[in-house]
Protein backbone atom coordinates (compact mmCIF):
# COMPACT_ATOMS: atom_id res chain seq x y z
CA UNK A 1 0.00 0.00 0.00
CA UNK A 2 1.48 3.22 -1.25
CA UNK A 3 2.01 5.80 1.80
CA UNK A 4 -0.24 9.23 2.19
CA UNK A 5 0.24 11.47 -0.30
CA UNK A 6 2.68 14.51 -0.83
CA UNK A 7 3.81 17.11 -3.61
CA UNK A 8 7.09 16.60 -5.15
CA UNK A 9 9.40 18.93 -4.27
CA UNK A 10 10.33 20.41 -8.12
CA UNK A 11 12.57 23.13 -7.49
CA UNK A 12 16.56 22.85 -8.19
CA UNK A 13 17.26 24.18 -4.78
CA UNK A 14 14.43 22.57 -2.65
CA UNK A 15 15.69 19.04 -3.89
CA UNK A 16 18.96 19.77 -3.00
CA UNK A 17 18.42 21.06 0.27
CA UNK A 18 16.15 17.90 0.94
CA UNK A 19 19.11 15.88 -0.60
CA UNK A 20 21.45 17.50 1.42
CA UNK A 21 19.45 16.83 4.98
CA UNK A 22 19.46 12.94 3.98
CA UNK A 23 23.02 13.02 3.57
CA UNK A 24 24.18 15.03 6.49
CA UNK A 25 22.56 12.61 9.24
CA UNK A 26 23.29 9.57 7.40
CA UNK A 27 27.39 11.59 7.66
CA UNK A 28 27.10 11.98 11.33
CA UNK A 29 26.21 9.09 12.93
CA UNK A 30 28.07 6.47 14.64
CA UNK A 31 26.20 3.27 16.72
CA UNK A 32 23.45 1.41 15.53
CA UNK A 33 20.48 3.42 17.04
CA UNK A 34 22.12 6.53 15.21
CA UNK A 35 22.62 4.68 11.70
CA UNK A 36 19.12 3.21 11.51
CA UNK A 37 17.84 6.80 12.20
CA UNK A 38 20.10 8.25 9.65
CA UNK A 39 18.54 5.37 7.03
CA UNK A 40 14.73 6.10 8.10
CA UNK A 41 15.04 9.65 7.51
CA UNK A 42 17.08 9.48 4.76
CA UNK A 43 14.32 6.89 2.82
CA UNK A 44 12.03 9.35 3.77
CA UNK A 45 13.68 12.32 1.73
CA UNK A 46 14.03 10.00 -0.93
CA UNK A 47 10.71 8.87 -0.98
CA UNK A 48 9.51 12.62 -0.63
CA UNK A 49 11.64 13.79 -3.52
CA UNK A 50 10.92 10.73 -5.84
CA UNK A 51 12.29 10.64 -9.07
CA UNK A 52 16.11 10.47 -9.30
CA UNK A 53 16.91 10.79 -5.95
CA UNK A 54 14.41 7.61 -5.18
CA UNK A 55 16.06 5.48 -7.71
CA UNK A 56 19.42 6.00 -5.68
CA UNK A 57 17.05 4.76 -2.56
CA UNK A 58 16.03 1.82 -4.40
CA UNK A 59 19.35 0.95 -5.44
CA UNK A 60 20.30 1.33 -1.56
CA UNK A 61 17.81 -1.52 -0.35
CA UNK A 62 18.81 -4.25 -2.75
CA UNK A 63 22.13 -3.45 -4.68
CA UNK A 64 24.97 -5.37 -2.86
CA UNK A 65 28.11 -2.98 -2.71
CA UNK A 66 26.31 0.45 -2.53
CA UNK A 67 25.91 0.69 1.35
CA UNK A 68 29.20 0.02 3.22
CA UNK A 69 28.85 -3.07 4.72
CA UNK A 70 28.72 -1.93 8.20
CA UNK A 71 25.47 0.30 7.32
CA UNK A 72 23.81 -2.42 5.36
CA UNK A 73 21.70 -3.42 7.39
CA UNK A 74 19.79 -0.56 8.76
CA UNK A 75 20.09 1.00 5.04
CA UNK A 76 18.34 -1.90 3.31
CA UNK A 77 15.65 -2.65 5.63
CA UNK A 78 14.47 1.57 5.39
CA UNK A 79 15.03 1.81 2.18
CA UNK A 80 13.03 -1.44 1.39
CA UNK A 81 9.96 0.08 0.96
CA UNK A 82 11.10 2.66 -1.92
CA UNK A 83 10.64 -0.84 -4.04
CA UNK A 84 6.77 -0.15 -4.59
CA UNK A 85 5.68 2.22 -1.66
CA UNK A 86 7.22 6.03 -1.77
CA UNK A 87 4.24 8.69 -0.77
CA UNK A 88 0.91 8.41 -3.16
CA UNK A 89 0.27 11.91 -5.16
CA UNK A 90 -2.69 13.77 -4.43
CA UNK A 91 -5.89 12.24 -5.52
CA UNK A 92 -7.69 15.19 -7.19
CA UNK A 93 -4.52 15.84 -9.06
CA UNK A 94 -4.48 12.25 -10.13
CA UNK A 95 -7.95 12.50 -11.42
CA UNK A 96 -7.14 15.74 -13.45
CA UNK A 97 -3.83 14.28 -15.10
CA UNK A 98 -5.62 11.06 -16.17
CA UNK A 99 -8.18 12.92 -17.67
CA UNK A 100 -6.45 15.39 -19.22
CA UNK A 101 -4.22 13.09 -20.94
CA UNK A 102 -6.89 10.37 -22.08
CA UNK A 103 -9.51 13.60 -22.87
CA UNK A 104 -12.81 11.82 -20.87
CA UNK A 105 -14.06 11.91 -17.97
CA UNK A 106 -12.61 9.11 -15.43
CA UNK A 107 -16.10 7.71 -15.20
CA UNK A 108 -16.23 7.06 -18.99
CA UNK A 109 -12.73 5.79 -19.14
CA UNK A 110 -12.84 3.44 -16.51
CA UNK A 111 -15.87 1.06 -15.46
CA UNK A 112 -14.30 0.99 -11.88
CA UNK A 113 -11.40 3.12 -10.78
CA UNK A 114 -9.23 3.00 -7.25
CA UNK A 115 -8.43 6.51 -6.36
CA UNK A 116 -5.87 4.80 -3.78
CA UNK A 117 -2.84 3.20 -5.82
CA UNK A 118 -1.68 -0.08 -4.96
CA UNK A 119 2.09 0.52 -5.66
CA UNK A 120 4.43 3.85 -5.83
CA UNK A 121 7.55 4.21 -7.18
CA UNK A 122 9.95 7.13 -8.39
CA UNK A 123 8.15 8.38 -11.52
CA UNK A 124 4.39 7.23 -11.16
CA UNK A 125 2.07 4.92 -8.97
CA UNK A 126 -0.39 2.47 -10.17
CA UNK A 127 -4.11 2.02 -9.72
CA UNK A 128 -6.94 -1.08 -9.92
CA UNK A 129 -9.07 -0.32 -12.25
CA UNK A 130 -11.64 -1.53 -14.27
CA UNK A 131 -12.67 -1.57 -18.09
CA UNK A 132 -14.90 -3.01 -20.94
CA UNK A 133 -13.63 -4.69 -23.25
CA UNK A 134 -15.58 -6.91 -26.28
CA UNK A 135 -15.53 -9.98 -24.65
CA UNK A 136 -16.75 -8.59 -20.98
CA UNK A 137 -14.75 -6.98 -18.99
CA UNK A 138 -11.06 -6.67 -17.62
CA UNK A 139 -9.08 -5.72 -14.72
CA UNK A 140 -6.34 -3.15 -15.48
CA UNK A 141 -3.16 -1.26 -13.97
CA UNK A 142 -3.15 2.14 -14.76
CA UNK A 143 0.10 3.72 -13.97
CA UNK A 144 -0.29 7.65 -13.75
CA UNK A 145 3.02 9.72 -13.59
CA UNK A 146 3.05 11.75 -9.95
CA UNK A 147 2.12 15.27 -10.93
CA UNK A 148 4.92 17.55 -11.13
CA UNK A 149 7.54 14.47 -11.60
CA UNK A 150 9.02 15.70 -15.06
CA UNK A 151 10.43 18.85 -13.59
CA UNK A 152 11.92 17.60 -10.41
CA UNK A 153 13.39 14.71 -12.84
CA UNK A 154 14.94 17.46 -15.09
CA UNK A 155 15.90 19.21 -12.08
CA UNK A 156 17.82 16.57 -10.98
CA UNK A 157 19.24 15.69 -14.33
CA UNK A 158 20.58 19.51 -14.95
CA UNK A 159 22.32 19.24 -11.63
CA UNK A 160 26.01 17.87 -12.76
CA UNK A 161 26.89 18.31 -9.14
CA UNK A 162 24.36 15.42 -8.01
CA UNK A 163 24.97 12.88 -10.84
CA UNK A 164 28.78 13.10 -10.43
CA UNK A 165 29.13 11.80 -6.60
CA UNK A 166 26.10 9.41 -7.98
CA UNK A 167 27.69 7.81 -10.76
CA UNK A 168 31.64 8.97 -11.11
CA UNK A 169 32.61 6.63 -7.93
CA UNK A 170 32.01 3.81 -10.21
CA UNK A 171 32.77 5.06 -13.70
CA UNK A 172 35.51 7.51 -12.55
CA UNK A 173 36.14 11.27 -13.98
CA UNK A 174 38.28 10.30 -16.72
CA UNK A 175 35.91 7.58 -17.89
CA UNK A 176 33.50 10.08 -20.52
CA UNK A 177 32.18 11.58 -17.42
CA UNK A 178 30.84 13.90 -19.76
CA UNK A 179 29.31 11.37 -22.63
CA UNK A 180 28.38 8.76 -19.43
CA UNK A 181 26.23 11.58 -17.78
CA UNK A 182 24.29 12.20 -21.17
CA UNK A 183 23.29 8.53 -21.54
CA UNK A 184 21.86 8.84 -18.27
CA UNK A 185 20.02 11.51 -18.58
CA UNK A 186 18.66 10.85 -21.91
CA UNK A 187 17.37 6.95 -20.46
CA UNK A 188 15.99 8.87 -17.53
CA UNK A 189 14.10 11.49 -19.51
CA UNK A 190 12.47 8.59 -21.61
CA UNK A 191 11.32 7.13 -18.73
CA UNK A 192 8.85 9.66 -18.53
CA UNK A 193 7.07 9.40 -21.83
CA UNK A 194 4.83 6.22 -21.06
CA UNK A 195 3.85 6.02 -24.70
CA UNK A 196 7.32 5.05 -25.00
CA UNK A 197 7.29 2.29 -22.66
CA UNK A 198 4.25 0.97 -23.73
CA UNK A 199 6.06 0.62 -27.33
CA UNK A 200 9.42 -1.27 -26.14
CA UNK A 201 6.73 -3.14 -23.66
CA UNK A 202 5.41 -4.56 -26.79
CA UNK A 203 8.19 -4.56 -28.18
CA UNK A 204 10.15 -7.15 -25.73
CA UNK A 205 6.69 -9.21 -25.44
CA UNK A 206 7.90 -10.20 -29.45
CA UNK A 207 11.53 -10.97 -28.22
CA UNK A 208 10.26 -13.75 -26.01
CA UNK A 209 6.53 -14.33 -28.25
CA UNK A 210 6.29 -18.26 -27.67
CA UNK A 211 8.54 -18.56 -24.27
CA UNK A 212 5.80 -19.72 -21.76
CA UNK A 213 7.41 -18.66 -18.61
CA UNK A 214 8.50 -15.26 -19.64
CA UNK A 215 5.10 -13.07 -19.22
CA UNK A 216 4.79 -9.78 -20.16
CA UNK A 217 1.15 -7.88 -19.59
CA UNK A 218 -0.63 -6.43 -22.73
CA UNK A 219 -0.83 -2.69 -23.56
CA UNK A 220 -4.62 -1.25 -23.68
CA UNK A 221 -3.18 1.77 -26.35
CA UNK A 222 -7.27 3.91 -26.22
CA UNK A 223 -5.98 4.42 -22.61
CA UNK A 224 -2.71 5.16 -22.80
CA UNK A 225 -0.90 8.43 -23.67
CA UNK A 226 2.32 10.11 -22.38
CA UNK A 227 1.80 10.39 -18.94
CA UNK A 228 -0.70 7.61 -18.15
CA UNK A 229 -0.14 3.95 -19.24
CA UNK A 230 -2.74 1.01 -18.94
CA UNK A 231 -1.77 -2.64 -19.14
CA UNK A 232 -3.60 -5.94 -17.92
CA UNK A 233 -3.51 -6.02 -14.57
CA UNK A 234 -0.97 -9.02 -13.52
CA UNK A 235 -0.80 -11.44 -10.82
CA UNK A 236 1.85 -13.05 -8.89
CA UNK A 237 4.17 -13.77 -6.01
CA UNK A 238 6.47 -10.59 -4.80
CA UNK A 239 9.92 -11.23 -4.62
CA UNK A 240 10.26 -11.41 -0.66
CA UNK A 241 7.96 -14.39 -0.93
CA UNK A 242 9.74 -15.95 -4.11
CA UNK A 243 12.68 -15.80 -1.85
CA UNK A 244 10.86 -18.22 0.68
CA UNK A 245 9.70 -20.33 -1.53
CA UNK A 246 11.18 -23.79 -1.75
CA UNK A 247 14.31 -24.23 -3.72
CA UNK A 248 13.04 -26.03 -7.07
CA UNK A 249 10.82 -23.21 -7.67
CA UNK A 250 13.84 -20.55 -7.23
CA UNK A 251 15.72 -22.57 -9.20
CA UNK A 252 13.13 -21.98 -12.27
CA UNK A 253 12.76 -18.67 -11.63
CA UNK A 254 16.67 -18.02 -11.83
CA UNK A 255 16.82 -19.67 -15.42
CA UNK A 256 14.05 -17.52 -16.57
CA UNK A 257 15.21 -14.62 -15.12
CA UNK A 258 18.39 -15.22 -16.92
CA UNK A 259 17.02 -15.83 -20.05
CA UNK A 260 14.71 -12.75 -20.53
CA UNK A 261 17.75 -10.91 -19.69
CA UNK A 262 20.65 -12.30 -21.84
CA UNK A 263 18.16 -13.44 -25.03
CA UNK A 264 17.12 -10.12 -24.63
CA UNK A 265 20.40 -8.41 -24.67
CA UNK A 266 22.37 -11.08 -26.69
CA UNK A 267 19.83 -12.24 -30.05
CA UNK A 268 17.74 -8.71 -29.95
CA UNK A 269 20.52 -6.13 -28.79
CA UNK A 270 18.46 -4.71 -25.96
CA UNK A 271 18.52 -4.73 -22.45
CA UNK A 272 15.99 -3.71 -19.45
CA UNK A 273 17.78 -1.64 -17.00
CA UNK A 274 16.17 -1.29 -14.22
CA UNK A 275 16.22 -4.73 -12.63
CA UNK A 276 14.94 -4.34 -9.19
CA UNK A 277 12.40 -6.44 -7.33
CA UNK A 278 9.24 -4.65 -7.72
CA UNK A 279 9.17 -5.19 -11.66
CA UNK A 280 9.11 -8.75 -11.11
CA UNK A 281 5.79 -11.37 -10.16
CA UNK A 282 6.60 -15.14 -9.71
CA UNK A 283 4.48 -17.57 -10.63
CA UNK A 284 4.47 -21.26 -10.94
CA UNK A 285 6.31 -23.35 -13.21
CA UNK A 286 8.82 -21.04 -13.34
CA UNK A 287 7.20 -18.16 -15.05
CA UNK A 288 7.66 -14.46 -14.23
CA UNK A 289 5.66 -11.96 -14.77
CA UNK A 290 8.00 -8.65 -16.26
CA UNK A 291 6.37 -5.29 -15.53
CA UNK A 292 8.05 -2.10 -16.43
CA UNK A 293 10.29 -1.17 -19.50
CA UNK A 294 10.60 2.55 -18.70
CA UNK A 295 14.45 2.27 -19.01
CA UNK A 296 15.66 0.52 -21.87
CA UNK A 297 19.46 0.43 -23.28
CA UNK A 298 19.76 -0.66 -27.08
CA UNK A 299 23.23 -1.82 -27.90
CA UNK A 300 25.67 -0.24 -30.08
CA UNK A 301 26.89 -2.74 -32.84
CA UNK A 302 29.90 -2.91 -32.27
CA UNK A 303 29.45 -3.46 -28.22
CA UNK A 304 26.93 -6.17 -28.87
CA UNK A 305 29.49 -7.81 -31.43
CA UNK A 306 32.17 -8.03 -28.56
CA UNK A 307 29.25 -8.91 -26.01
CA UNK A 308 28.35 -12.68 -28.05
CA UNK A 309 31.86 -12.84 -28.43
CA UNK A 310 32.55 -12.86 -24.31
CA UNK A 311 29.41 -15.04 -23.61
CA UNK A 312 30.33 -17.17 -26.60
CA UNK A 313 33.89 -17.39 -25.43
CA UNK A 314 32.59 -18.17 -21.61
CA UNK A 315 30.18 -20.94 -22.68
CA UNK A 316 33.38 -22.69 -24.16
CA UNK A 317 36.06 -21.78 -21.58
CA UNK A 318 38.27 -20.10 -23.94
CA UNK A 319 40.29 -17.41 -21.48
CA UNK A 320 42.14 -15.94 -24.41
CA UNK A 321 39.32 -15.55 -26.37
CA UNK A 322 37.88 -13.67 -23.68
CA UNK A 323 40.87 -11.62 -23.00
CA UNK A 324 40.52 -10.66 -26.51
CA UNK A 325 36.92 -10.11 -26.46
CA UNK A 326 37.59 -7.48 -23.36
CA UNK A 327 40.33 -5.90 -25.51
CA UNK A 328 38.46 -5.05 -28.19
CA UNK A 329 35.20 -3.87 -26.24
CA UNK A 330 37.59 -1.39 -24.40
CA UNK A 331 39.87 -0.47 -27.02
CA UNK A 332 42.22 -0.91 -24.30
CA UNK A 333 46.16 -0.69 -24.79
CA UNK A 334 48.38 -3.27 -23.24
CA UNK A 335 49.58 -2.56 -19.40
CA UNK A 336 48.46 -2.97 -15.80
CA UNK A 337 45.15 -1.20 -16.12
CA UNK A 338 44.30 -3.63 -19.35
CA UNK A 339 45.22 -6.97 -17.27
CA UNK A 340 43.05 -5.83 -14.66
CA UNK A 341 39.72 -4.40 -17.11
CA UNK A 342 40.04 -8.05 -18.27
CA UNK A 343 40.67 -9.49 -14.35
CA UNK A 344 37.64 -7.47 -13.34
CA UNK A 345 35.13 -8.55 -16.70
CA UNK A 346 36.46 -12.15 -16.24
CA UNK A 347 34.83 -11.82 -12.95
CA UNK A 348 31.74 -10.40 -13.83
CA UNK A 349 31.81 -13.98 -16.13
CA UNK A 350 31.73 -16.10 -13.37
CA UNK A 351 28.65 -17.44 -13.55
CA UNK A 352 29.01 -18.87 -17.05
CA UNK A 353 32.66 -20.25 -16.82
CA UNK A 354 31.84 -22.32 -13.96
CA UNK A 355 28.72 -24.90 -13.84
CA UNK A 356 26.73 -24.80 -12.00
CA UNK A 357 26.77 -21.64 -9.99
CA UNK A 358 25.48 -20.63 -6.87
CA UNK A 359 25.00 -16.18 -6.94
CA UNK A 360 26.10 -14.97 -3.29
CA UNK A 361 25.47 -11.34 -2.11
CA UNK A 362 29.34 -11.36 -1.22
CA UNK A 363 29.98 -12.01 -5.02
CA UNK A 364 28.00 -9.51 -6.00
CA UNK A 365 29.82 -7.01 -3.33
CA UNK A 366 33.31 -7.60 -4.55
CA UNK A 367 32.73 -7.09 -7.68
CA UNK A 368 31.31 -3.44 -7.10
CA UNK A 369 34.00 -3.08 -5.02
CA UNK A 370 36.44 -4.20 -8.08
CA UNK A 371 35.02 -1.51 -10.36
CA UNK A 372 35.40 1.00 -7.60
CA UNK A 373 39.39 0.19 -7.73
CA UNK A 374 39.59 -0.16 -11.21
CA UNK A 375 37.92 3.39 -11.32
CA UNK A 376 40.62 4.38 -9.35
CA UNK A 377 43.34 3.17 -10.97
CA UNK A 378 42.48 4.70 -13.85
CA UNK A 379 42.33 7.93 -12.60
CA UNK A 380 46.16 7.13 -11.61
CA UNK A 381 47.20 5.19 -14.92
CA UNK A 382 49.23 7.64 -17.44
CA UNK A 383 47.97 8.20 -20.73
CA UNK A 384 49.45 5.86 -22.60
CA UNK A 385 47.75 2.64 -20.42
CA UNK A 386 44.24 4.80 -20.36
CA UNK A 387 41.08 3.69 -21.82
CA UNK A 388 37.55 5.26 -21.28
CA UNK A 389 34.85 3.13 -21.22
CA UNK A 390 31.79 2.63 -23.75
CA UNK A 391 29.09 5.18 -22.98
CA UNK A 392 26.19 2.47 -22.51
CA UNK A 393 28.44 0.65 -20.13
CA UNK A 394 27.24 2.42 -17.50
CA UNK A 395 23.69 0.69 -17.51
CA UNK A 396 24.88 -2.52 -18.40
CA UNK A 397 26.82 -2.05 -15.21
CA UNK A 398 23.67 -1.38 -13.27
CA UNK A 399 21.98 -3.95 -14.79
CA UNK A 400 24.70 -6.66 -14.01
CA UNK A 401 24.74 -5.39 -10.67
CA UNK A 402 21.23 -5.25 -9.76
CA UNK A 403 20.45 -8.06 -11.67
CA UNK A 404 23.36 -10.40 -9.77
CA UNK A 405 21.66 -8.64 -6.57
CA UNK A 406 18.38 -10.04 -7.60
CA UNK A 407 19.77 -13.91 -8.03
CA UNK A 408 21.54 -13.72 -4.69
CA UNK A 409 19.17 -13.53 -2.90
CA UNK A 410 17.39 -16.39 -5.15
CA UNK A 411 20.25 -17.93 -3.58
CA UNK A 412 20.49 -21.40 -5.79
CA UNK A 413 22.81 -23.43 -7.95
CA UNK A 414 22.28 -23.06 -11.93
CA UNK A 415 24.07 -23.89 -15.23
CA UNK A 416 23.42 -20.40 -16.42
CA UNK A 417 25.71 -21.41 -19.47
CA UNK A 418 23.19 -24.06 -20.36
CA UNK A 419 20.41 -21.88 -20.13
CA UNK A 420 22.25 -19.76 -22.94
CA UNK A 421 23.01 -22.69 -24.99
CA UNK A 422 18.79 -23.25 -25.61
CA UNK A 423 19.36 -19.55 -27.43
CA UNK A 424 22.76 -19.41 -29.04
CA UNK A 425 21.78 -20.93 -32.23
CA UNK A 426 19.64 -18.13 -32.41
CA UNK A 427 22.40 -15.37 -32.05
CA UNK A 428 24.68 -17.72 -34.48
CA UNK A 429 22.25 -17.21 -37.01
CA UNK A 430 22.38 -13.34 -37.08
Amino acid sequence: MAKVDRAVPTTRLGRLARLASAGLRASTSLGEREVTAAAEHAAEVLGTLRGLASKVGQMASYVDGVVPEAQRGPYETAMKGLLAATPASNPAEVRHLVEDELGAPLDRLFLTFDVTPFASASIGQVHRAVIATGDGEREVAVKVQHPGIARALHADLANASLLQPMFGSLIGRRFKMKEQLEVVRQRFTEELDYGLEAERLSMFAGFHEGDQEIRLPRVHPQRTARRVLTTDLMHGATFDEACRAPESDRRRWAETLWRFVFKGNLVHGHFNADPHPGNYLFCPAGTVVFLDFGCVQPIEAANLHCARALHRAAMALDERAFADAVIRLLAAPPGALQRKAIGFMRRCFEPLFHRPYRMTRAYVSSIVDELRSLAADARRADDVEFFALPADMLFMNRLQFGFYSVLARLDVEVDYSAIERRFWPEVEAL
